[in-house]
């Protein structure tokens, strides 16, 4: 396919969105953030600016508050200063042409008490997701987390509200709700992490109640055209992460609900693990993205193991609307036109990818002309 006749550089208008070309960067925890206050820096400005070619950039994930971080030397988007620093960040994505929505996060019980003087992070219910927390000082166990009380919830979905503002304020185009892996809101709708017998727990409908509320909460500040959410029935199938045989049925059902507002965009994940044998393997490959194009009737950004030839093939058959590039626009820049000239791809220096300065972040070359 030359350039013109490739779906993925053909232009899309999200909602009232225009894009240039379908190619979405993904959000991706890059650990630069290397300051007490969780400010995004210079080096975040140029990082960012350099892959302004996407469509759409999805920023990392930002915190929402300090009862969010789970993660060492990531920014957050709650206070002055952090706004302040993430408009110079915008500004220098828009001058070079790109648009770019923050993707709000809040880790609960993936968190760890490093992170908290020694207490326990906040999550639906009293439940340890075995899983490993990415602190200051290594990968740690995951630990008995401590229930969220009725004010703590109310108090969160205000946090993710504020937040919405706060990037809009910052000068991004949008905001992406975390709602998918294995932190607070997927840990709301996972009935093995979520164990509460209040109007939160229980039913799928309660169980989905939090990631509702936020989404009406964020209406408030935000237009829902610029809001969209991350989520699907993949999870990492790891500690209390593992699809059962609800996970399906569930998934539509939250899934579907999101067409109650007129949202910017669905970011569903496919299979991160090969689901033979288990309650999700009909969905393997694109069968994740035939499936929920019946079910979500808004724009769909395709994620998770796409190359050049599968993400035409994707939307040439109207399984989805954009895709998402991670690791390939970590080390490429300029992965649209590259895709353009069919040049080869630099490869990423993984053990770069958490940091600690531009190596590994913006030094990768743009293709030689």
């Amino acid at each position: 396919m030359t350039s013109s006749t490739q779906p993925l550089l053909q232009p899309y208008r999200m909602q009232d969105v225009p894009l240039a070309n379908r190619m979405v960067m993904a959000p991706l925890t890059r650990a630069r953030a290397r300051n007490r206050d969780l400010l995004p820096s210079d080096l975040h400005a140029r990082y960012y600016a350099q892959r302004a070619s996407a469509g759409l950039i999805i920023s990392e994930g930002v915190w929402i508050s300090r009862d969010a971080v789970g993660w060492h030397d990531v920014p957050g988007l709650f206070t002055d200063e952090q706004v302040a620093r993430w408009k110079q960040v915008t500004d220098a994505v828009h001058r070079a042409g790109g648009v770019i929505f923050a993707q709000l996060w809040h880790t609960g019980s993936a968190s760890h008490p490093d992170f908290f003087e020694g207490r326990p992070p906040l999550a639906p219910s009293a439940v340890n997701p075995g899983l490993l927390a990415p602190t200051a000082t290594g990968r740690k166990p995951t630990v008995e987390p401590s229930a969220m009380s009725a004010h703590d919830i109310r108090q969160t979905v205000a946090d993710f509200a504020t937040a919405a503002r706060n990037a809009m304020k910052a000068g991004f185009d949008g905001v992406q709700l975390q709602a998918g892996f294995n932190y607070l809101i997927s840990q709301f709708l996972n009935p093995r992490t979520n164990l509460r017998t209040d109007v939160y727990g229980g039913s799928v409908e309660n169980r989905a109640r939090f990631l509702f509320e936020i989404i009406e909460a964020v209406g408030e500040y935000v237009d829902l055209r610029r809001l969209g959410v991350k989520a699907g029935p993949a999870w990492s199938e790891t500690g209390e992460f593992v699809s059962g045989s609800e996970a399906l049925a569930e998934s539509e059902y939250v899934l579907g609900r999101l067409n109650d507002y007129d949202l910017s965009h669905l970011l569903l994940m496919g299979m991160m693990t090969d689901p033979a044998g288990g309650p999700l393997e009909d969905l393997a490959g694109d069968e994740m993205f035939r499936h929920f194009r019946k079910v979500y009737q808004g724009t769909i950004i395709a994620n998770v193991g796409f190359d050049q030839h599968r993400g035409n093939t994707i939307l040439a058959d109207d399984l989805a609307d954009l895709v998402a590039y991670g690791q390939a626009f970590i080390s490429n820049p300029d992965l649209p036109a590259r895709f353009a000239s069919h040049a080869p791809l630099t490869e990423p220096r993984h053990d770069l990818f958490y940091g600690p300065d531009a190596a590994g972040y913006t030094d990768y070359p743009l293709q030689e002309r």
